[in-house]
């Protein structure tokens, strides 16, 4: 075995050692999301993973952010679920949204209204009474009783789901405060049968291994654009293509990430289409495969964009 393989398996029983590995909303990858100080997932102030601030835009070439109110207009992140090789991981999608950024936003998320027709969001149906920023958590006041039981969520299914939220809020208030459910009385109530303020999980338990976070789902661009995101691949290597619309790459190139491996680092490419014939193409980028096809294969992201 050569080198690139014999770091291959290591790197394939590393994420082995980090995931449940599956498919479909059902059998998903989240670790529980463990009250706030347990010592089974990182409390509400860990800084374990450095990946980028969700809502900040700078980190990986976004649209600005900005603190947002009613009646401005924000930019939030929304994490919305897709299916990977490792299993259901979250995708972070930047959203510009009108009123309270938290109450936008969960609204989102809880609707599955994604932009990227790849993602969905696992919640059944229901609403929050209102979501709010307080000293010491996010509090999200359930309208009913509809999401204090997983339902027909599996246990991974709702763990995930529950981390959905968890990114989403913290994403929009900037800050790792643990998540609070409670009734319409105030009362801490479970969500989907999980008890207790919710914490995030580690990154590389939950979220996707890549994602594009500009161009946005059905960008218009002209010559050239940045093309951006975070991702956790081999050797810092982020491949992209440009697609037409029968699949066939017409560009392609790679960018390297700031890292790879421990956590999800921003990575950046220029992209020049200056030499396309206006139309829809599809952008993808992907984490690198050094197994050749025997391991889990490439993770992906993709974006429908317009060439003037």
């Amino acid at each position: 075995m050569d080198a690139r393989l014999r770091i291959s398996a290591l790197l394939t029983a590393s994420t082995l050692a980090l995931t449940l590995a599956g498919c479909g909303e059902d059998d998903t990858s989240a670790e529980d999301p463990t009250p706030a100080g347990s010592t089974s997932s990182p409390t509400a102030g860990s800084t374990s993973s450095d990946e980028p601030t969700p809502a900040d835009p700078s980190a990986s070439g976004t649209p600005g952010g900005g603190e947002g109110g009613e009646g401005g207009e924000t930019t939030v992140p929304v994490y919305f679920a897709c299916e990977t090789p490792q299993g259901v991981r979250l995708y972070r999608e930047f959203r510009r949204v009108d009123g309270d950024p938290f109450t936008a936003a969960a609204e989102l998320l809880t609707t599955g209204d994604a932009l990227d027709p790849d993602y969905r969001s696992l919640w059944p149906e229901g609403t929050f009474a209102s979501v709010e920023a307080q000293d010491d958590a996010i509090v999200a006041t359930l309208a009913d009783q509809a999401w204090t039981e997983r339902g027909d969520l599996s246990a991974n299914g709702a763990r995930l789901a529950a981390q959905q939220l968890v990114y989403t809020l913290q994403g929009v208030a900037q800050e790792r405060l643990p998540v609070r459910v409670v009734d319409r009385s105030g009362t801490p109530a479970p969500l989907f049968g999980l008890e207790g303020d919710l914490a995030a999980a580690a990154p590389l338990e939950v979220l996707a291994l890549v994602s594009v976070s500009g161009p946005e789902e059905g960008a218009t661009v002209a010559d050239s654009f940045t093309a951006a995101g975070v991702a956790s691949s081999f050797e810092a290597t982020v491949p992209w293509e440009v697609r037409d619309g029968a699949g066939k790459v017409v560009l392609d190139g790679f960018a390297t990430a700031e890292g790879w491996m421990d956590k999800l680092y921003p990575w950046a490419s220029e992209v020049d289409v200056s030499g396309l014939e206006p139309g829809t193409y599809t952008f993808v980028a992907m984490t690198d495969d050094p197994s050749g096809g025997e391991g889990f294969g490439p993770t992906e992201d993709s974006k429908t964009i317009t060439v003037e």
